[in-house]
């Protein structure tokens, strides 16, 4: 299921590569700290992160995903993911789709592999934009067992080309016989992140915590430096 997920999505994608009105783009992206949720996957270390994402005019997009991380035996995250996102008004906009996860280090790296849905509602105002977004997986890093996550968050600019954005998200397993988060149900997370760009590039810095007590979601600050490629 993996190897053909992924062929799939990079065979759609160079071939919608072509397609009018569609756009297809490649961001590559430095940070100091891949932190999923507040949890750093690359054992508090920087990671180099890369993506290939077509996006057409009728909301429909896919894309895949790729980063280095350091756990267990991993050593590479290869994710694909296809959406579509819907204008409901000229305020409120809603954004669903699926993802599937992948590992690579060695032989066992596969059976990290689950997939995702969810949905991501954006309120847009004269204070800037707030978001409600949903995940869930009926299958948490294959040990098929349920796990949702539901987020909160508002972004607003504080002058131009600079933006300030406040989130807060809780992760949850539905099955704490196979998944715990340092041995409760669940667990908060909190970031907040300043973002502006310059002669083309992204910058990215944030601070952030969770109410966990282990070395990979403790209080940090994270510095990430992107740059996308139209194709």
């Amino acid at each position: 299921m993996k190897s053909s997920l992924i062929a799939l999505a990079t065979s759609f994608l160079l071939t919608t590569s072509l397609a009018v009105f569609a756009e297809v783009t490649s961001t590559v992206n430095l940070t100091s700290d891949y932190t999923f949720n507040g949890v750093s996957l690359t054992g508090n270390d920087p990671a180099l992160q890369a993506s290939l994402d077509y996006s057409g005019t009728d909301g429909f997009y896919a894309g895949t995903w790729a980063s280095t991380v350091d756990f267990g035996n991993n050593k590479v995250e290869l994710d694909v993911y296809a959406g579509k996102y819907f204008q409901l008004d000229e305020k409120i906009g809603l954004d669903t789709g699926i993802a599937y996860y992948t590992y690579h280090g060695d032989s066992t790296s596969d059976t990290y592999n689950y997939p995702e849905t969810y949905a991501k509602f954006s309120y847009n105002s004269s204070v800037g934009k707030t978001e409600l977004n949903f995940w869930y997986t009926w299958d948490y890093f294959g040990l098929e067992s349920g796990h949702y996550i539901t987020m909160i968050a508002h972004t607003f600019e504080v002058a131009s080309g600079h933006h300030l954005k406040a989130t807060f998200d809780r992760s949850t397993s539905n099955d704490t016989n196979k998944w715990l988060w340092d041995g409760k149900k669940s667990f908060n997370h909190m970031r907040l992140e300043y973002m502006t760009h310059y002669e083309g590039f992204d910058f990215n810095l944030a601070i952030e915590d969770t109410t966990m007590n282990i070395d990979s979601a403790d209080s940090r600050i994270v510095l990430s430096v992107s740059r996308t490629f139209g194709l």
